[in-house]
């Protein structure tokens, strides 16, 4: 492994990277065991070494690597139930590389939410800081060139000089506004209109993906969501799942249950109907995971294409209304003398 390995739950990367070397492992005909020792060979650190060699010496006394990854205590619940099935059903090396694969789309979504909420913090921080230089720094000099030549900045641009001496003088306090706005946005940020749609579509993606891990697995839909429930991170569609699970229980197909709790609308309901009937549900869930997860990536990246020369737009026409301000009766002083 060339992860470090701590004593603190893994990042969806380490858990990628250990399912696949695992399940690279468990299909050369090599045992789980086994598999440990191997890896035991290539640790890298201390930590890795002993987590490792803690797994081991559990799967040596229970006989089980489910039992291995339950005591490590670094495994997410969703690993080990997984793990626990595949062993269960002899089907370890096919969760294994299963698992891989959702552990790296769940990364991948991490990251694109990341960025989305990252790159306009970004831009909107340079803003502010240009503007404030402006203010600040370029203004004065202006102020200076003015008095030299005998006369005084009005209108516009002097309330642009207060301004910016009002926030060289109380610096301190425009720095705690700030930084409370941004507190502010950010708790806010569950309520935006875009930020609750990708929500609700990262969670439609991992309930997909996990479900498709479950039924590919032979588990029937409702033990799939003793699974996936929690999986999803998102209180408004663990209610819908709730919901779904109710109907279930009631004797409703799974393929309309889902679109009844509105965990799956429009084609993607119908995708699942017509699964549900030639008997591929499997399928249709691992094609609608990816379907959601492309979904997600476009629109966030067409939002960051937006908001980049939005926000570049904004910034020149302040940057240019602010230097005006000063240019324009300079020239008109320096064209009388």
């Amino acid at each position: 492994m060339t992860k470090k390995f701590h004593q603190k739950m893994l990042s969806n990367m380490e858990l990628a990277e250990f399912c696949n070397q695992m399940g690279m492992i468990l299909r050369s005909g090599i045992s789980a065991l086994e598999g440990l020792n191997l890896l035991l060979e290539d640790a890298e650190n201390d930590a890795e070494r002993a987590l490792l060699e803690k797994m081991i010496t559990e799967l040596e006394t229970s006989g089980y690597f489910y039992e291995a990854i339950s005591s490590s205590g670094v495994f997410p619940p969703y690993a080990f139930h997984m793990i626990k099935l595949g062993e269960k059903t002899g089907t370890l090396d096919e969760i294994m590389d299963v698992l891989s694969e959702h552990y790296i789309r769940e990364e991948n979504l991490a990251g694109m939410i990341k960025s989305s909420l990252t790159y306009p913090f970004i831009m909107l921080a340079m803003m502010a800081l240009v503007v404030v230089i402006l203010l600040t720094k370029v203004l004065p000099i202006f102020h200076q060139v003015f008095e030299q030549l005998g006369q005084e900045m009005n209108g516009f641009s002097a309330a642009l000089l207060t301004l910016g001496e009002t926030l060289s003088n109380y610096s301190v306090i425009f720095i705690l506004l700030s930084i409370l706005i941004i507190l502010l946005i950010v708790l806010g940020r569950k309520h935006l209109p875009f930020y609750q749609m990708i929500r609700h579509q990262m969670a439609a993606c991992r309930f997909t993906d996990g479900m498709a891990i479950a039924l590919k697995s032979g588990m029937t839909p409702e033990q799939g969501f003793d699974l996936v429930e929690h999986l999803v991170e998102n209180p408004d569609f663990e209610e819908k799942i709730r919901d779904c699970r109710a109907l279930l229980e009631d004797g409703m197909d799974f393929s309309a249950a889902l679109s009844k709790s509105h965990i799956l609308s429009g084609t993607y309901a119908r995708m699942a109907s017509v699964a549900g009937k030639a008997g591929t549900m499997d399928e249709a869930m691992s094609k609608i995971s990816a379907e959601y997860e492309y979904a997600v990536s476009t629109k966030i990246n067409h939002i960051i294409s937006m908001i980049e020369p939005t926000l570049v737009i904004i910034l020149s026409v302040i940057v240019g209304v602010i230097l005006f301000s000063v240019m324009l009766p300079l020239l008109g002083i320096m064209s009388g003398l």
